[in-house]
């Protein structure tokens, strides 16, 4: 057997490299990421990229982070057509690997300590347009997830999604540079001090938030969720349509009878004609009165020329108390009305803010709430069951950003109830008929003003301005 040529086994090591980046990310870029891989995944891509040539760092950064976003393939193939599975894999795989290139460019071209903030700002760049432009936001951003790291987390109630993310990106890209190049970078002990400094900072201040957070003042309220998997359609069988709504009753009465004030329900228990769903919210009415609780409950009415995602809220007289509709629909509800009028309604001594399901993976409708001053979220929620946790986790952030309880029971996903820092003080899982319950007594107290709530995302768009800096100074040949 012939010996391989120099550059053909420098290619092929680079190659397996390339493979193994890949495979590093996935669990990270996962539907479950593991949150403390998160800070470390991105450094052998990233050497990789700083080790070769600009064209090859390209296609290998390609490949790796193909290998990556390959994870979720089954996942979007439940919400999408194939074609659409594809181009959405080709967006993320190309995300990387422009943030990777971009920051290739300056670290190699400069060699200076700075430029270890190249990769930071380039993704909260990126990010922040993601999620201000893109239908789907900017679900799956690596900020999300540090959701069970609390102390992390707490860095969005000053900064947001971008303040974590920029922290999150920082530490890889100073690891990186200190394999990669050591003593030789110009000041790296900057580089590394600086990534050290923003780690320590968070972690100092997060600890320090969650050790000091007081302890609510409000009246203590019970909340009951209730989730069954199976929901009614116009074509679901009589005897099926039936049992779904003899179960939930059931549940609600169960409920009622465990000391529950607010009981919500999951998203899209019924979807059905406008007659028909006149119907179920009479039924729905007589239920909130019989038990006197407050009811939260989602429904669509399939309306012409476009049907409405609801949340149905009835006090315990049974009155309509408010009627909401979502605002950011998701793939499989293409054809539904959006909505655009928020939702905040005073009971039990709080006012308690609306929404439905993905509205609470933005934080600019998350943003809205808090400046309206609610002390806690109703969130009927139906989830892929995959994703169950991200979502829990991406709606358990916008509690943190803006100082607000969140009450959220979905369908093929979880029960959850969390604190305004993000703390879970109940959870259980979904189930199908006859569905699971949870129950959870707090504190619903003024809700916790936070710096993000007021100032918004200045550091965001400041890395979009600052991004597009960099990557001019960075198309200089190098």
């Amino acid at each position: 057997m012939l010996p391989l040529r120099p550059a053909t086994r420098t290619l092929l090591l680079q190659l397996i490299a390339a493979g193994l980046a890949g495979l590093a990310l996935r669990p990270v870029v996962g539907l479950q990421p593991v949150g403390w891989w998160a800070w470390l995944a991105p450094v052998p891509l990233l050497c990789l990229a700083y080790r070769s040539s600009p064209g090859r760092a390209r296609w290998l950064a390609v490949l790796a982070a193909g290998i990556g976003t390959s994870v979720n393939a089954p996942y979007f193939a439940q919400l999408m057509p194939l074609p659409a599975v594809a181009a959405v894999l080709a967006s993320q795989t190309l995300a990387w690997a422009f943030v990777v290139g971009a920051s290739r460019r300056l670290v190699v071209r400069y060699r200076a300590w700075w430029t270890v903030l190249a990769y930071p700002v380039l993704w909260v760049g990126l990010d922040t347009l993601e999620a201000t432009f893109l239908p789907d936001g900017n679900w799956g951003s690596l900020a999300y997830s540090q959701g069970k790291f609390l102390p992390a987390l707490q860095l969005t109630s000053v900064l947001g999604v971008a303040g974590l993310l920029f922290v999150v990106a920082l530490v890889p890209a100073a690891l990186a540079l200190a394999v990669t190049y050591g003593r030789q970078l110009r000041r790296g002990w900057r580089a590394y001090a600086l990534a050290g400094a923003a780690l320590g900072g968070t972690l100092v201040y997060g600890t320090g938030r969650l050790q000091a957070a007081p302890v609510a003042s409000g009246p203590a309220t019970t909340f009951g969720l209730a989730a069954i998997d199976e929901g009614i359609g116009a074509r679901t069988a009589p005897a099926t349509r039936a049992a779904i709504l003899r179960q939930y009753a059931q549940h609600v009465a169960g409920l009622a009878a465990q000391g529950a004030q607010v009981v919500v329900l999951p998203e899209k228990i019924a979807s059905l004609p406008p007659a028909e769903a006149d119907t179920l919210r009479q039924q729905l009415s007589q239920l909130a009165a019989r038990q006197r609780v407050w009811l939260a409950v989602g429904v669509v009415e399939e309306a012409q020329p476009a049907g409405r995602n609801l949340l149905w809220l009835f006090a315990p007289s049974g009155a309509l108390a408010a009627t909401y509709q979502k605002h950011y629909l998701a793939p499989p509800e293409h054809g539904l009305a959006v909505g655009r009028a928020y939702g905040v309604q005073p009971l039990l001594g709080a006012d308690y803010g609306l929404a439905i399901c993905k509205d609470m993976h933005f934080a600019a409708l998350g943003r809205v709430y808090g400046q309206r001053q609610v002390a806690a979220m109703l969130v009927p929620a139906w989830d892929f069951y995959a994703d169950r946790y991200l979502a829990a986790d991406m709606t358990a952030t916008r509690g943190v950003e803006n100082g607000y309880l969140v009450v959220r029971a979905s369908r093929d996903g979880l029960l959850t109830v969390s604190d305004a820092y993000g703390r879970v003080l109940g959870e259980q899982a979904s189930a199908p008929l006859p569905g699971s319950t949870l129950v959870v007594r707090t504190q619903v107290g003024s809700p916790v003003t936070t710096p993000y709530t007021r100032l918004g995302n200045w550091l965001g768009w400041l890395c979009v301005a600052a991004g597009s800096g960099l990557l001019a100074i960075g198309r200089r040949r190098e």
